[in-house]
């Protein structure tokens, strides 16, 4: 019963815990590849980053890496429309045309 119930509870609290920071990232704008497992490594050597904080990335960083390769054909064929590659694309196509036709010189005041 008590191995049971252990068994149980692992499972239960592993799937709670499954890729947190893989979903979390993918909720997002296109952040490339591995996005869940990057951002637990990132918050792993911040050190602003409590101890407390740490130990859970820690727990879910298995289950980051294991979802964010279930996710990783949909994160090489995604195509993104958030408003951040919008705004991205529409300042890349401005400094195209800036760098053809310079912008004219303001007049001195």
């Amino acid at each position: 019963m008590m191995k049971t119930t252990l068994i149980v509870s692992v499972l239960l609290y592993g799937m709670m815990l499954s890729g947190c920071s893989s979903v979390m990232s993918h909720t997002g704008g296109k952040e490339g590849v591995y996005p869940g497992t990057r951002a637990s490594s990132a918050m792993l050597s911040d050190d602003d980053t409590g101890i407390g904080t740490k130990s859970l990335v820690v727990l879910d960083m298995p289950f980051t890496a294991v979802m964010d390769t279930l996710l990783l054909p949909w994160d090489l064929f995604r195509k993104d429309d958030s408003i951040k590659s919008r705004v991205e694309k529409s300042e890349q196509a401005n400094l195209a045309t800036n760098s053809v036709i310079p912008p004219a010189p303001m007049p001195a005041p």
